[in-house]
């Protein structure tokens, strides 16, 4: 198997188990904005997990949904958007970052999925290459990146529109120099196939949700985009390998010790989303899986030092002395 320097801060060990900060630390900080990040990485939570896609302009861009969230979105004028939802793949950039991002709509049902949050006014939707510069910093020198491709279910199986996102994507990590920090991540297996081939040098994130799972409320959902699970005629751990994956991201509830074990097995590293519980943070930890991605980074960090585990090298000495 091809050896990828930048798995290695995703992989567990005895006593070490991997914490990625989930769209920044979405739990108490703005999702997927440069303040978020800035903060979880403060925080000694180095890796993060996002999602990338296209402006208008073919600008990648981070943010979640397709469209942005009106639960989360505000005008110039301050005031919450309300009606149909703006899709950022017809704004260009300019637009799309005269929307402050900063707060959550408490009186939405995704607004009270995260009292905790703070609020703040002025934040705006950043560039991919505005939050991987963050990484050429002094305060960003160890930051790992798993970058989660969107793929827009209005134009699934269009290959063209996936290596253009894919290139575009792959073109502003190259730029910095960062592909040894990249790991790319998505529920598309096609565009996985697309990024091995364009970014062969980067590992491969194949994250799964099984469809008797519910869909998170606000959440775009990744069921149209994500291969048929019934009919792949394997384990999912087996069928992640097969299409020449290096990590496998499970949603947390289907989490098994057996199916870690048999992904170990292949070769595979294990990182489940989005872990916000601490009783379900000690059922993963105890299945063996090398990374957890968690809304509430601090909760996690918590968990794990009261069990005598670390999330890092570093954790570890500092325990130590």
């Amino acid at each position: 198997m091809t050896q990828f320097p930048q798995l290695n801060g995703f992989r567990g060990a005895p006593g070490l188990v991997r914490l990625i900060g989930h769209r920044g630390a979405r739990g108490v900080m703005p999702e997927n904005t440069l303040e978020g990040f800035a903060f979880t990485v403060k925080s000694g939570v180095v890796a993060l997990e996002f999602d990338v896609v296209l402006t208008q302009d073919q600008v990648p861009v981070v943010t979640h949904n397709h469209h942005l969230l009106n639960a989360a979105t505000r005008g110039v004028d301050g005031k919450w958007l309300e009606g149909e939802e703006l899709k950022v793949s017809e704004l260009p950039l300019s637009q799309l970052q005269s929307y402050d991002v900063g707060g959550l709509d408490g009186r939405t049902v995704y607004g009270q999925r995260f009292p905790d949050q703070v609020f703040m006014s002025g934040i705006r939707v950043p560039t991919l290459g505005d939050l991987l510069d963050m990484a050429l910093t002094p305060q960003g020198a160890e930051m790992l990146f798993l970058l989660e491709m969107k793929s827009d279910p209005q134009f699934a199986g269009d290959s063209h529109v996936a290596e253009t996102l894919v290139s575009e994507a792959v073109n502003a990590v190259r730029a910095r120099g960062l592909e040894h920090r990249t790991v790319l991540h998505s529920f598309d297996w096609n565009l996985l196939e697309a990024c091995g081939r364009i970014a062969p040098d980067m590992p491969r994130s194949f994250l799964t949700k099984l469809p008797e799972n519910a869909r998170e409320l606000g959440e775009d959902s990744s069921k149209s985009v994500a291969p048929d699970f019934s009919s792949l005629g394997m384990p999912v751990p087996q069928a992640v390998a097969e299409a020449g994956g290096q990590m496998w991201c499970p949603f947390y509830a289907d989490v098994t010790a057996e199916a870690v074990a048999h992904a170990h097995e292949l070769g595979l590293l294990v990182s489940t989303w989005t872990v916000n519980e601490v009783d379900e943070m000690h059922r993963v930890i105890d299945a063996g899986v090398d990374g957890i991605v968690t809304d509430y980074p601090g909760r996690a960090q918590r968990v794990l030092l009261e069990r005598g585990l670390v999330w890092s090298e570093d954790v570890a000495q500092m325990v130590a002395e």
